[in-house]
């Protein structure tokens, strides 16, 4: 199988990396600054399973001439139309495309563009950034990432996936359940992030504010009522997990969201507390917490802009 890496930011390149390391046919489609980058420096990664150093098969949308048997998309959500002009090159008739974005609304972007046969579901669970030295540092031990048909069905093309993706150096898995995978993500994205955000702080310093555990379930149950409405409905285990890592006290623990705004950068507010808020609006569902939280978000990135 060839591969085709679209991305080779934090998360991307710790995947693609890994498979690269593995000796896997990967290669990286980025944009000129980070080939630069890469070309001088390699990709690097720092991580408690062992660190890396290589230099992977680089590509620019300007010098991508081949198709790929399948596509890793691992951009940020707020890069994805950008990713998808640079990426239509290597589309062909029976190319895999499997994105870890983030929300859903990717879903709904990329079968208006390529169609829905194309795509395969996809989840990662991995909490890694670019550090000043251009190093993707992973910043816990978690590094999993789940592929599957989005209608459940064991395909001889996501078999071939699951051999690729296997023994690389991180946990991999194909599911016949990816799709509410991908909403329960949502789900707790969506629920960390905003409360982050909002409260302007860890699990642990929310939990031990007053209000702070009430305004948490408060939120969490918001966004579970979206879901429940507009998507696959979380399982029973998701749900005691979720409940357990939002009320943790003295945990440490943020999102993505919450350090990317903590260092000044984009952050995804519109793809995973907004895209959520229309869908609520839409089925006539009140969300006040999830509503205040895109406000205070979108503040802040108007004021970045």
């Amino acid at each position: 199988m060839r591969l085709l890496v679209v991305g080779a930011g934090s998360t991307g390149g710790y995947f693609g990396g890994r498979l690269a390391q593995a000796g896997r046919d990967v290669t990286f489609l980025v944009r000129s600054h980070r080939a630069e980058q890469l070309r001088k420096d390699g990709l690097r990664i720092v991580s408690p399973h062992g660190d890396v150093d290589l230099h992977p098969a680089l590509v620019t949308a300007d010098s991508l001439s081949r198709t790929y048997d399948a596509i890793l998309l691992a951009v940020k959500a707020y890069s994805l139309e950008a990713a998808l002009a640079d990426m239509t090159a290597a589309v062909g008739p029976d190319t895999l495309i499997l994105p870890v974005l983030n929300g859903m609304r990717h879903v709904e972007v990329l079968t208006a563009r390529f169609g829905r046969s194309r795509l395969v579901g996809g989840v990662c669970l991995i909490a890694t950034r670019i550090d000043d030295q251009g190093r993707i540092v992973q910043l816990t031990e978690q590094h999993d990432i789940a592929y599957g048909e989005l209608n459940g069905a064991r395909s001889a093309r996501t078999q071939a996936l699951d051999h690729f993706m296997r023994g690389a150096g991180f946990n991999a898995r194909m599911s016949s359940t990816i799709e509410r995978e991908m909403w329960e993500k949502w789900v707790l994205l969506a629920s960390l992030g905003a409360i982050n955000c909002l409260l302007r702080g860890t699990i642990g310093e929310i939990q031990a504010a007053p209000g702070g555990p009430e305004l948490t379930l408060q939120l969490f149950n918001e966004v579970l009522a979206v879901v429940d409405c507009v998507g696959v409905s979380p399982s029973e285990a998701f749900l005691s997990g979720a409940t357990s890592l939002l009320t943790a006290s003295g945990s440490k623990q943020t999102s993505s969201m919450y350090r990317d705004l903590e260092r000044g950068d984009l952050i995804e507010a519109d793809q995973i507390i907004g895209d959520l808020l229309a869908r609520a609006r839409k089925a006539n569902i009140a969300t006040p917490l999830l509503a205040i939280a895109y406000t205070q978000l979108s503040i802040y990135q108007n004021r970045r802009s």
